[in-house]
């Protein structure tokens, strides 16, 4: 029998490429980080605050997110969204799951290529 902790080890590997794509889709609609993070778990990718907020920097510094601030409200908040050069990416990204995906499935169903 598998550890729990084998489990969650695994399970988060799997789950950190997904963040930034996940990340991107949700960021075609401009939100803030703590926003973003309710999303995220709220669609089965819960990340910590202290992991989406470097991620959220790292993206915005290659260009694949903009950024804006929010002064309007009592408390000013940062904006994001997923830039032009961040929807090129999303594509290109999507395209490889996919293919993921269809190798996977290939292999569980024991199909040659």
């Amino acid at each position: 029998m598998v550890s729990e902790d084998v489990l969650r080890t695994h399970l988060q590997e799997l789950r950190r490429g997904t963040v930034v794509v996940a990340s991107l889709v949700a960021l075609r609609r401009p939100d803030y980080g703590y926003a973003l993070l309710q999303r995220l778990t709220d669609h089965g990718f819960p990340v910590d605050a202290n992991t989406l907020y470097p991620l959220l920097r790292r993206l915005e510094d290659q260009g694949l997110l903009t950024s804006e601030w929010n002064t309007e409200e009592s408390r000013p908040r940062k904006f994001y969204r997923t830039s032009d050069e961040g929807e090129s990416m999303l594509s290109r990204l999507l395209a490889d799951l996919a293919a993921v995906q269809t190798s996977l499935t290939g292999l569980i169903q024991g199909v040659d290529r």
